[in-house]
């Protein structure tokens, strides 16, 4: 009977292979979760930059030490509303039987030309009422920020004036804001392309004319190159003296209209209307219109240029650099990953050497990212890009144009970083494909390579991109070797733009990457980075998310191509 008894037990009891499956699972559900919860996290921190929120005009009690810059009011947008450390609370809020003096709102008060500050944090307990006002303007800004104020009056350089309470008032500042930002455009346009150009070619000529000067002493051909030199440097002088005289004609113009506004605190300021970039009505707005300007926000943040510190404008320099750097980062370490594996798998004698070889591979891929960031910086910048300097670019030195930190330099240095995982995964789907096919096509009389490039590289192409596909993702998101081969905090030109030769590979370039360690931990206002924070990490991961769809697509494409050979 107890023999019955712990047979039926035992036989109950489940398989200890099942109770692995439930714990790996319970893992992989925690993990997913993990994820989940970070993209939300981003997600709606980073969509909430652009939802323009209410303005809310905060009244103090005046029976409680408030007060904030000499004034029993404050006006901003509330953030969040969280409790207190209790650290920071008095005897009297610990005791108090309001909820409310234990608890702080955050808002965000702009005008920190005025304040010193863009947010701040009040005891909710001493506040005793909110109010949004339909006349308060938040207004983007060239320079410090975003301003909330009352109008008081548009005025121009003629002497004419439009009361905030004249019916014409809005629509005469709309109509000027919109000019200041076509002229904008326009001085944008002047200076970054036309006097850009410009600029660079002179730049060139004058480290050819230094050239000239060092030498000792020149001979007749070398003189009239110089003068061929200067030549060209007064002509293009011509060019930039009429240019940048129409870019000071247009920002003279940017000054005509002045608007005098009021900040909560009573006192009027005024400020050239050329400086607002965009404003609005937050309080008048409805739910479509709210949409639409958000829509209007989060594609003036893709496609604008930094400012501010990079706390203010667009992003888009960041977006193109990283783009350009993964392209040509794929670019590199394909053929070179592939042809690696290829050899190892394929014509390598399997011995001591080759499994040698394999664990350095592997080894490589655990290589912290900073190591290859040095190796960058000594090899390809001051080594190989030193020799192109001295070999073709002699006439500049000692102003180096590839022996410096640049895109090209950036690629090369995350293709070696990441080529382990393409030689990996090649060697994965070329082993994959079955002994018979190779068998087959030597039979019938082809050669070892023409095997490989007809049948098995064919079949093999899920499983390669496959590992492109992970050394984009991880080559995108990279930060810390780019910081020492070619990655700025600002760049002023773009490594493909429109001038000859087109493709700018010495140039220096933006990262998105790079640009959320400067916000974050560069920025002198961290408080107003946060923000552009989220919203920069979550254009980082949808970027990466992009090229990897493609890199997929790519593959399932290939994968459906070959599905009918059965290899």
């Amino acid at each position: 009977m107890k023999q019955t008894t712990n047979a039926t037990t035992s036989s109950n009891r489940p398989p200890v292979g099942e109770t692995y499956v439930w714990v790996t699972g319970m893992g992989l559900t925690i993990g997913l979760i993990m994820i989940l919860f970070l993209l939300g996290l981003i997600l709606r921190n980073g969509i909430g930059v652009f939802w323009p929120k209410r303005v809310a005009e905060v009244t103090f009690r005046e029976d409680r030490d408030t007060r904030f810059r000499d004034g029993l009011q404050t006006l901003g947008e509330i953030l969040l509303e969280q409790d207190r450390d209790v650290r920071d609370l008095t005897p009297e809020q610990i005791a108090s039987p309001y909820p409310a003096d234990r608890r702080e709102k955050q808002l965000f008060i702009g005008n920190r030309d005025v304040f010193g500050q863009s947010f701040a944090f009040f005891n909710a307990g001493n506040i005793a009422d909110i109010t949004y006002p339909d006349n308060v303007i938040r207004a983007e800004r060239l320079e410090w920020g975003d301003a909330l104020l009352f109008p008081v009056r548009l005025r121009n350089a003629e002497g004419s004036e439009w009361a905030a309470e004249d019916p014409a008032f809005d629509k005469t500042l709309g109509r000027v804001v919109r000019e200041v930002s076509d002229r904008r455009r326009e001085i944008n346009r002047i200076e970054r392309f036309e006097i850009g150009r410009i600029n660079l070619q002179m730049r060139d000529l004058e480290l050819e004319e230094r050239f000239y000067t060092r030498l000792e002493s020149l001979t007749a051909e070398q003189e009239a190159e110089r003068e061929a030199v200067r030549a060209r440097i007064a002509e293009l002088q011509a060019q930039y003296d009429p240019l940048a005289e129409q870019a000071g004609a247009l920002r003279n113009k940017q000054q005509a209209y002045t608007l005098d506004y009021r900040v909560i605190s009573g006192e009027e300021r005024s400020m050239p209307v050329g400086h607002i970039v965009h404003y609005y009505y937050p309080n008048r707005l409805n739910a479509l219109e709210r949409t639409r300007l958000m829509f209007y926000q989060i594609w003036d943040f893709l496609s604008g240029y930094p400012r501010e510190a990079n706390t203010e404008g667009g992003i888009f320099p960041a977006i193109f650099g990283t783009f350009v750097m993964t392209l040509i980062m794929s670019i590199a370490v394909m053929p070179f990953g592939v042809m690696a594996a290829i050899y190892l798998r394929e014509y390598a004698k399997q011995g001591p050497l080759v499994r040698s070889v394999r664990i350095a591979i592997n080894n490589l891929a655990g290589v912290p990212s900073i190591v290859f960031g040095i190796f960058g910086l000594g090899f390809f910048v001051y080594f190989v890009g030193g020799t192109i300097d001295n070999l073709f670019f002699s006439r500049a030195l000692p102003t180096p144009t590839f022996g410096t930190g640049g895109i090209l330099w950036a690629s090369l240095t995350l293709a070696l970083m990441t080529v382990p995982v393409v030689i990996v995964a090649t060697e994965e789907a070329l082993a994959a494909v079955s002994r018979g096919v190779r068998e087959g096509s030597l039979a019938c009389g082809a050669s070892k390579w023409q095997t490989i490039q007809h049948l098995v590289l064919p079949a093999s192409a899920p499983g390669i991109l496959t590992g492109l596909v992970l050394a984009m993702a991880r080559g995108a998101g990279e930060v810390a070797p780019l910081m020492l081969v070619g990655v700025v905090a600002l760049a002023p030109n773009l490594p493909i733009d429109g001038l000859f030769p087109f493709i700018h590979l010495e140039r220096k370039f933006m990262h998105l990457g790079f640009h959320i360690y400067d916000l974050g931990f560069q920025s002198p206002d961290s408080e107003a980075a946060q923000p552009m924070v989220f919203a920069t990490t979550l254009v980082l991961i949808l970027l990466v998310v992009v090229l990897n769809l493609l890199a997929i697509v790519v593959r399932n494409h290939l994968k459906k191509k070959y599905a009918a050979g059965t290899f």
